[in-house]
C-alpha cells in the first residue's frame, strides 16, 4: 500500500521533523507484510536505498536526490527533488521507469500507482508501469492506495471509493490531517489530533484510538500512532485492542506485517520484527525517512 509518509504533512508541526519532511506531501510508509525496507538518508544530498530480506541484510543505492521513497511488493516508487516520479518493478538494481513529472506525492498498492501533482490533481493507473492515467480528483493534499480502494483528503474531507478506478466517492470524515487504508479499514487523523479508525465497509463506524496524534498508520491487524510527546505505540488485533509501548523519542513510526519501524530525534532508523515486544535491530543513520513494503 502506500505508506509514503503518510504523515509528512502532519508532523511538519513537530519541532524535531526534519526539513525534508516538510516539503513533503502526506506519503505512504506503511506496507502490506513484505520483507524490503527503503530510507532516505541525508549525508550531502539526500539519496533513496532499500533492502531485502533479513533485517541484516545489505543496502543497495536505488536514487540520488530523493523526497520520497514508497514500497510495495516488488515495486519502488520514488519523487526526486526535482518533482519527477519514477517506479522500478522487480529487483533492487531494475531499471526506473519515469511515470510522471511535477509531482508532490507517489502512492502504491498491488499493480496500482498513484501521484499527487503540484496542481493538487491526483492521477490513478492500474497495471503496467506504462499504463494509462485516471484522474480521480482535484485539490487534493494526499493519495492513498491499498488493494481495490483509494483514498484521497481534499479541502480537508477525506474520500474513498473503492472497486475501479472510476469508482464513486464515499465521503468518510472531514477536518482531516492524514489518511491512511489498509485492507478494509480506514484511519483517519483529524485537526484536533484525535485518531479513529473503522473496518469493514466504507460506512462502518468510528472508533477512537487515541488523543494528541501526530502520526497514524495501519498494516493488517495492527494500528501504530505517534503522539505528540514522541511516543510510539502499537497495538494488535481488534480496535480496542490495548496498547503497547514501542520507543520515544521517535519522530516517525511505519508498520508491515508483523514489522514495525521508527525513525528517532537522532536520526537513526531501527525496526523490530515479530511480538510487539521484539528486540530493536538498528538498520541506518542520518535517516530522513523510512517506509516498509
Amino acid at each position: 500500500m502506500y505508506k509514503v509518509f503518510t504523515a509528512v504533512g502532519v508532523l511538519a508541526s513537530a519541532a524535531l521533523l526534519s526539513a525534508a519532511y516538510a516539503s513533503t506531501a502526506s506519503a505512504t510508509v506503511s506496507g502490506d507484510g513484505g520483507n524490503r525496507i527503503g530510507v532516505i538518508k541525508s549525508s550531502g544530498v539526500a539519496a533513496a536505498y532499500a533492502k531485502e530480506g533479513s533485517l541484516t541484510a545489505p543496502w543497495t543505492t536505488e536514487f540520488s536526490g530523493v523526497k520520497q521513497i514508497t514500497l510495495s511488493g516488488n515495486r519502488i516508487g520514488i519523487v526526486s527533488t526535482n518533482g519527477y516520479a519514477w517506479v522500478k518493478e522487480g529487483s533492487l538494481s531494475a531499471p526506473w521507469t519515469l511515470e510522471s513529472t511535477g509531482v508532490k506525492q507517489i502512492a502504491l498498492s498491488g499493480n496500482r500507482i498513484g501521484v499527487v501533482r503540484a496542481n493538487g490533481d491526483a492521477w490513478v493507473k492500474e497495471g503496467a508501469l506504462d499504463a494509462p492515467w485516471t484522474v480521480e480528483h482535484s485539490k487534493v493534499s494526499e493519495l492513498e492506495l491499498s488493494g481495490k480502494r483509494i483514498g484521497i483528503v481534499a479541502n480537508g474531507t477525506a474520500y474513498v471509493k473503492e472497486g475501479t478506478l472510476s469508482a464513486p466517492w464515499t465521503t468518510v470524515n472531514s477536518s482531516v490531517i492524514q489518511l491512511t487504508l489498509s485492507g478494509n479499514r480506514i484511519g483517519v487523523l483529524q485537526s484536533n489530533h484525535v485518531a479513529s479508525v473503522k473496518e469493514g465497509t466504507l460506512s462502518a463506524p468510528w472508533t477512537t484510538e487515541g488523543r494528541s496524534v501526530i502520526q497514524l498508520e495501519l498494516s493488517g491487524n495492527r494500528i501504530g500512532i505517534l503522539q505528540s510527546n514522541y511516543v510510539a505505540s502499537v497495538k494488535d488485533g481488534t480496535l480496542s485492542a490495548p496498547w503497547t509501548r514501542e520507543s520515544s523519542n521517535v519522530i516517525q513510526i511505519a508498520l508491515s506485517g508483523n514489522r514495525i519501524a521508527i525513525l528517532t530525534t537522532e536520526d537513526k532508523a531501527w525496526v523490530k520484527q515479530g511480538a510487539l515486544s521484539a528486540t530493536w535491530i538498528f538498520q541506518n543513520n542520518q535517516v530522513l525517512q523510512i517506509a516498509l513494503s
